[in-house]
């Protein structure tokens, strides 16, 4: 946005942070906040706190810094009312998991380690964000965030409290971050329709049952080699011998990996999920009854069964949505599900194709609002750069969603370039200000 939009927004805006930053104890932190989420709406290639001092006519590099890096708000009540606030007005059709990496130089920055990297398809210098998505067609918006702390920063607690990070934390695999999330949400009241995640989650049979253990539905993606059985089939008890102990029930066929349960006799369905930029997206999709197996899924089947005594060697049954374009050769996708059968397939597949929303999260919020720009190092920095980025975001889509608003209210996502794309100085910075 241009610096007269925002400027002509600040008055809204002001309502907006008394509101969701409510829970900061002084005046000039909101004011400093409210000055923040403006130097992140406004245009210019990078939305770290330099360069936005030096675009806002009011900026100041020192009280910012001060207020993003030092000052100890806290930035879970922040989340919790922006939380809150969106899913009233979005009113998510889902819940979308997922996770997106900050490719960093140096190794200073908190969670940085080298990692693969999403962003850049490969193995570099990153931190790691999980992070759950309200989503419908139409909006989006994260709703809470958790940063990955790899083993290596976990074992070296000298680097953890040199960067600010909490004696409690340590490393925890990101599917382990994703249900802390989700309790957390959980506990504010919010409840989700279905939870979406990629095959990054979804191939995790114990993430699986951890939903359902929650009362959650899901639509996962999962891998083809996961290997599973046709609902019908029924496991075998073994005629005891006498010696040892019982043997457990078994299933007399092997388990097959999902390509091979789909045949010629399976009924594939053209369904049409969404618009695209050309016309309505479509394919071919079926259904299916299976029963996931493999050492995983007994294990935790054996254990929600009431132990090795008690299990009657029953794996339960999910719902299998396969994806198969006419024109493909093979199958190009594949989604759990714990919603039965029954469940229309125009309903499934739009889950399991809700994660693209994400993508359009991920690309407003950095090219858009600088989620990426930050260049602080502290545990306590990167949670109040990510949560303001979710504030500024917040109130641009509460904007989109108002039809009374008539200034624009998007930022640009598009990704600027060093060599077309310049700006000038900005006015010369206020004199400082009492630190927040």
């Amino acid at each position: 946005m241009r610096l007269g939009e925002v400027e002509r927004l600040r008055g809204e805006l002001a309502e907006f942070v008394a509101d969701v930053c409510g829970s900061l104890p002084r005046r000039d932190q909101r004011r400093w906040g409210e000055c923040y989420l403006r130097g992140l709406m406004l245009d210019g290639r990078r939305k770290s706190i330099q360069p936005m001092a030096g675009r806002l006519p009011d900026g100041n590099m020192q009280a910012l810094q001060q207020f993003v890096n030092q000052s100890p708000w806290e930035w879970e009540p922040v989340r919790r009312r922006i939380a809150r606030r969106l899913t009233e007005a979005v009113r998510p059709e889902a819940w979308v998991i997922d996770d997106v990496a900050f490719p960093k130089c140096g190794k200073a920055s908190v969670g940085v380690a080298r990692q693969y990297c999403g962003t850049l398809g490969k193995q570099a210098n990153c931190q790691i964000a999980v992070s759950i998505h309200a989503a419908t067609d139409t909006a989006s918006c994260p709703l809470q965030w958790a940063l990955f702390l790899p083993r290596e920063w976990a074992a070296d607690r000298t680097r953890c409290r040199t960067a600010g990070v909490p004696e409690d934390i340590g490393h925890v695999p990101k599917s382990r971050l994703a249900l802390d999330l989700l309790d957390q949400l959980l506990g504010w009241q919010l409840s989700p329709q279905v939870i979406v995640a990629d095959a990054g989650y979804g191939r995790s049979v114990s993430f699986r049952f951890a939903l359902e253990s929650r009362g959650l539905s899901y639509v996962v993606a999962v891998d083809p080699k996961e290997v599973a059985r046709p609902a019908e089939a029924e496991p075998h008890l073994p005629v005891y011998g006498g010696l040892g102990p019982p043997a457990l029930p078994r299933y007399r066929t092997p388990a097959r990996p999902l390509p091979d349960l789909c045949d010629a006799a399976t009924a594939f369905t053209q369904v049409a999920w969404r618009e695209g930029s050309k016309g309505p997206l479509t394919s071919r999709f079926a259904v299916l009854q299976v029963r996931p197996s493999g050492k995983e899924a007994s294990r935790v089947a054996q254990e929600q069964g009431g132990g090795r005594n008690r299990w009657d060697g029953v794996l339960p049954a999910r719902t299998l949505l396969v994806e198969w374009p006419e024109d493909a050769p093979e199958p190009t996708g594949y989604w759990i599900s714990n919603l039965p059968s029954s469940t229309p397939p125009k309903e499934l597949v739009r889950w399991a194709k809700m994660r693209w929303r994400i993508e359009h999260d991920y690309r407003e919020l950095k090219h858009g609002l600088g989620l990426d720009h930050f260049e602080g190092r502290t545990w306590r920095g990167w949670h109040h750069h990510v949560t303001l980025v979710t504030a500024a975001q917040a109130f641009l889509t509460l904007r989109r969603l108002d039809p009374k608003a008539r200034t624009p209210a998007s930022p640009s996502t598009k990704p600027s370039t060093p060599y077309k794309v310049s700006y000038g100085a900005g006015p010369a910075p206020a004199p400082p200000a009492a630190a927040p």
